[in-house]
């Protein structure tokens, strides 16, 4: 089905399994609201097919669908499929011998024109992921989508066979808050793991006799999430050899909203095993409605991963804000809603609905706290102590919920610090 690269260069893949270094359950399913990007209410510009853009200061390529019938009020799933050592791009989007029903993994037939489908192009048919660039594309092409389509900030997917499942890996290590899950088909650290200690959703795909990436290396993945979300360690069943067959694992105790699933077959290397024959076929393969099984267990308006809500420690409130430009934020309810999840980034910023920050609009006493799109700026940076301030970098005064108000839609100002719980915060 996938011809000859998908097994090229197979002796470099065994080097980089080996010696590449890393590089600087239950499920609560309907919590929260999607939280929509730019692009929705827009005309869009992007088409489906072949497209180009400017990252590192390289041309890079990639594969767009946008569903048949794309509603520019919906906010919609955004899955990117990584391509194999050898592969490519259109192989991903175009499903080979199997056409449909293997475009995307399998995925697209089943998504039924829910989802927004990306396949990046990777240089030289690899990931070799030098200095983060591919990590700075696929960053890249989140942006440029987002900002032209609508789409649900918290359905964000990545899977990849090989290689690509080496990327998929790379960037459930490094974009952990701002992917959902991702799924690896028989994979191994290949593209680097800068971070690799945050909670995200994590399925791997694996063959027991797998000559070219070793099931221990995909074993090894897998378990740096089985720790990191929290599950309880065990020894997964594995079919028998000669058993042609699959077991499926999902992990138990793992934290809420981030299950790990191990499925193990016997068969070698490759995405599209089946039961009771040797060899792949996206056509008949079990692989398609596990994974997507898997990602759909996650439905529109799952919190960000990483998200924390900010809650006074007087009035038990959340801090609340609309994706709305200059709205000041307020106290409400903690609900849970995407209006209320808030990533603290390693820049100090406070971030909310993907592409807003929360900002100091003054430097004095009694400033309006508002969200406004993320510039960078020392107005949108903060330290969050131990003693429960919030202190705003430029201005050095605390995040105050405004007259020591306890009722929903108290304001939040900027106030000299005091000590007052009106001014103490926890994120949880």
């Amino acid at each position: 089905m996938f011809g000859r690269s998908m097994f090229g260069a197979v002796a470099a893949l065994l080097v980089l399994a080996a010696g590449g270094t890393a590089q600087g359950s239950g499920l609560d399913s309907d919590v929260g609201t999607a939280a929509a990007t730019p692009g929705c209410g827009k005309t869009p510009t992007l088409r489906s097919g072949p497209q180009t853009i400017q990252s590192n200061g390289k041309t890079r390529n990639f594969i767009l669908r946008i569903p048949d019938n794309y509603n520019n009020q919906n906010p919609y799933r955004l899955i990117f499929g990584y391509h194999w050592r050898g592969g490519t791009a259109n192989d991903v989007d175009s499903g080979g011998s199997d056409r449909d029903l293997w475009a995307y993994y399998g995925q697209k037939r089943l998504a039924n024109n829910s989802a927004i489908f990306v396949a990046p192009q990777g240089f030289g048919n690899g990931w070799a992921n030098s200095g983060g660039e591919d990590v700075t594309f696929t960053d890249d092409l989140v942006r440029l989508i987002q900002n032209d389509l609508c789409v649900d900030t918290t359905q964000l997917f990545a899977m990849g066979f090989s290689y690509g499942g080496g990327m998929s890996y790379s960037i459930a290590c490094s974009r952990a808050n701002v992917f959902r899950a991702v799924v690896v088909y028989s994979g191994a650290q290949l593209s680097g793991c800068s971070g690799g200690t945050q909670l995200i959703a994590y399925m791997g795909i694996h063959g027991l006799s797998d000559n070219v990436l070793n099931i221990g290396l995909g074993r090894g993945l897998r378990d740096t999430f089985v720790r990191n979300n929290g599950c309880t360690q065990q020894n997964p069943p594995e079919p028998r050899q000669g058993s042609l067959s699959h077991i499926t694992t999902t992990y138990s105790g793992c934290r809420s909203g981030y299950p790990v699933v191990w499925a193990a077959f016997d068969g070698g290397h490759g995405p599209a095993p089946i039961d009771g024959a040797s060899g792949d076929s996206g056509a008949r393969t079990w692989t398609s409605a596990e994974a997507w099984k898997f990602i759909s267990q996650f439905g529109p308006g799952t919190p960000p991963p990483g998200a924390k809500q900010i809650v006074g420690a007087e009035s038990s409130r959340c801090v609340d804000v609309p994706n709305t430009n200059g709205t000041q934020a307020q106290l409400w309810d903690c609900n849970g809603q995407a209006s209320q999840s808030w990533t603290n980034t390693t820049e100090r910023q406070l971030k909310a609905h993907s592409t807003k920050c929360l900002s100091a609009s003054g430097q004095n006493t009694g400033a309006q706290v508002v969200i406004s799109d993320c510039t960078g700026q020392a107005n949108q940076q903060w330290t969050v102590n131990a003693n429960g301030t919030i202190v705003g970098a430029q201005s050095n005064l605390c995040l105050d919920a405004n007259g020591r108000g306890t009722a929903n839609g108290t304001k939040i100002i900027l106030w000299t610090c005091n000590g007052q719980t009106n001014q103490q915060w926890t994120l949880r």
